[in-house]
């Protein structure tokens, strides 16, 4: 059984930067690709990043491209999401998801979830 545990959110002005980590535990999460996703208050969850099992492949939602960056490190079996330049619209509860997966793009869909970080950012 996956369990994921988010970590790194926070209070922030916009402008600031945060790291969020993601820890998998039970399993080896270099057969899983891992994605970020976000819930803002009132909102549908959405998308935000995902990253291949290997790191070789990764993808952005169009709002946070040249903001965000998505990295994993599989020896500690934890991917991070570096979040610069933050703004007041990117306050939200992120969410980890993973799914085995060994393709070269990153998975669609994710079968397990963290409980999720709070991330807000302060005008």
């Amino acid at each position: 059984q996956v369990q994921l545990e988010e970590s790194g959110g926070g209070l922030v002005q916009a402008g600031g930067s945060l790291r969020l980590s993601c820890a998998a535990s039970g399993v080896t999460f270099s057969w899983y690709g891992v994605g970020w996703f976000r819930q803002g208050p009132g909102k549908e969850r959405e998308f935000v990043t995902a990253i291949s099992w290997s790191g070789g492949s990764t993808f952005y939602t169009d709002s946070v491209k040249g903001r965000f960056t998505v990295s994993r490190d599989n020896a500690k079996n934890t991917v991070y999401l570096q979040m610069n330049s933050l703004k007041p619209e990117d306050t939200a509860v992120y969410y980890c998801a993973a799914r085995i997966y060994k393709g070269i793009q990153v998975p669609h869909d994710y079968d397990y979830w963290g409980q999720g970080t709070q991330v807000t950012v302060s005008s």
